[in-house]
Parts: structure tokens; sequence; C-alpha cells
């Protein structure tokens, strides 16, 4: 039986494949796509959300925008990443998918009772709406089958020396996400930057002869020329498609069980996940902590859910 998710996130170049892999991949049952503040404004990440379903010929999955700020800290966005628009590249049409009069946290809440048995979250974003959700109703708790996020790292980071961009963006968020006890997998910059669309993959986009492969293409030719200028990455790795792979198939993300916090008040490493690969703090474990990416797998799972969303965009 296909898995039934919700996608929170903030499109973003890799949020779009990350939303093609969860419709156009049949081990999941995509219930709802959330948006929040991150790597652009809210208005914008949710504009792209609506811009990716449409292009995509997602139209029966509900889309609601959330939290505009972080908890705490004021809204930095990653447009030097992204482009002023979040999702800049492509050429896309007006969007004619609407927008759910819900808050994203008012339709997670709903969805999580009302739906027969738990849904798994994938957060590729900020962790504000999740954070609320957990705060505001701690019951949902027990009907999260469980996290599986994009964010943090057991390395280095990619918005500060230690941090990633969206532990970084509200890292008061995610401690309440790590603290909550519900089953958490974080798939981190150590096993997304596994994760390249190398020259090969944009090919087998382009190979596939039609409109949404060569959105796809053009979507990682623009965040290759980001990446190249930024940190000198021959090619980009494609972050937010990782965590969904890991629902998909637990065999494409090899994980670890290790003790995770975040680091809140550090000068320097402030938004850092401390990860515990070996015991040092003695704390429990509380994640399972991505380290390894089956790449052939991964592009092939990619590739194929971009071609099924493709011929039913052809065929309608």
């Amino acid at each position: 039986m296909p898995v039934p998710i919700i996608i929170d996130c903030d499109p973003g170049h890799d949020d779009a494949l990350a939303i093609m892999l969860a419709a156009g991949d049949p081990a999941v049952d995509l219930l709802a796509i959330t948006t929040v503040a991150g790597n652009q404004t809210l208005e914008k990440t949710t504009l792209n959300a609506r811009r990716v379903c449409t292009v995509a010929g997602i139209t029966d999955v509900p889309i609601a925008a959330g939290c505009d700020r972080p908890l705490v800290r004021p809204l930095a966005v990653a447009d030097d990443v992204h482009g002023e628009s979040g999702l800049d590249g492509p050429q896309f049409p007006e969007p004619t998918v609407p927008v759910s009069p819900e808050h994203a946290v008012d339709l997670i809440h709903r969805i999580l009772a009302e739906h027969p048995e738990p849904v798994t979250l994938v957060p590729t974003a900020p962790l504000t709406n999740i954070a609320l959700l957990l705060t505001r109703h701690p019951g949902d708790a027990a009907r999260i089958r469980e996290i599986v996020l994009m964010g943090g790292s057991t390395e280095r980071g990619n918005r500060t020396p230690a941090a990633e961009f969206n532990i970084h963006a509200d890292p008061e968020a995610a401690d309440i996400v790590f603290r909550s006890g519900v089953p958490l997998t974080m798939c981190g910059l150590n096993v997304t930057h596994q994760a390249l669309a190398t020259p090969e993959v944009l090919a087998r986009f382009e190979a596939l002869g039609s409109g949404l492969g060569q959105v796809c293409a053009e979507l990682m030719t623009y965040f290759a020329g980001t990446y190249r200028r930024l940190w000198g990455f021959e090619n980009p790795p494609v972050h937010d498609p990782v965590a969904v792979a890991r629902v998909l198939d637990p065999k494409i993300v090899r994980c670890v069980e290790a003790s995770v916090a975040v680091e809140l008040r550090g000068e320097y490493t402030r938004g850092a996940t401390v990860v515990d690969l070996h015991g040092y703090l003695d704390r429990p474990v509380n994640a399972q902590v991505a380290v390894g990416l089956d790449q052939e797998l991964f592009w092939s799972r990619v590739v194929d859910a971009v071609a099924a969303l493709g011929g039913r965009v052809a065929g309608g």
C-alpha cells in the first residue's frame, strides 16, 4: 500500500523535484502540499508550488500556505541560490491550481485527524509549520507515522560554516521538532551532496521528450549555475527529493541512529545540527541520520516519476 505523506516545502528548485517525485511515484500517496517562508517569501513559495503542480498536472492535491516568518528571528530568504522568484530558470505559465483557504497547520491537523492511518510528514523547508503544529496540537504527534526531513548536516553547513539553510532559517522550530519524540529521519547535506544533477542526469530529463522533462532540465541548469558561482560545485546537489526517496524505499537512503541536537546560542554555530554519531554525549537516540545514497536508484525513481507525470500531462 502507498505510504500517505504530506510535503511541507518552500519551492525552490529542489523542492520542485521533490513534489514531482512524490506525485509521480506510486509508492506514496501525496495527500497535501503545504508551504512556508524559506527559500523565498511565503507568497512566492506558494505561487511556486502552484506553478509546479500546474506544469506537472498535479490537480488533485490541495495546496495550503502556512507561516510567513520564522518563530523568533526575522526571515532571510535564499534569493542568491533560487533567484528573485524562488524558481528562476524556466518560463512558467499562469498557475491554474488553486490554494486552499485553510492555513497549512490547520490542513495538516485536519488530515491527521481524518486519515484512517498515521501520516508521514516530509518537510523540505524551515520547520516553522511543523513546530507550530506540534506546539498547537500536541496530540497530533501520535497521528504522525514519522517525520522525514531535509535539513541539517553531520558535517559543515551551507548557510554558515556550521549550519544548513533549513535549520538555520528557524532553529527554534527545528529544536521543537527534534525534541518532539516523533520518529524522525534527518537527510542532511552530507547525504544530499551525493545527489548530484550531472550532465547525464540532465540528458535523461531531456530524453523524456516531454515539456515537463524540459522544465526539470532547465531548473537544474539554473541551479547548477548558482552552485557553481557560490560554492564551486561542478554539478548541483538536489537536496529535497532525497527525503522523499527515503520514504519511497528505505534502501535508497542508508541511515544510522544518533542523537541530534540543534544549537540555539552559539556565536558561530547557531542553527547547526549537533549529530552525536559516536555517543560522546550519552544522550538518547532521537533520529535516524542519513549517511549514504544509492545514486542510480535515486535518479531512476526521480526520472521515472517525471516521465509518469509528463505522460499524464500529454495524455490530458
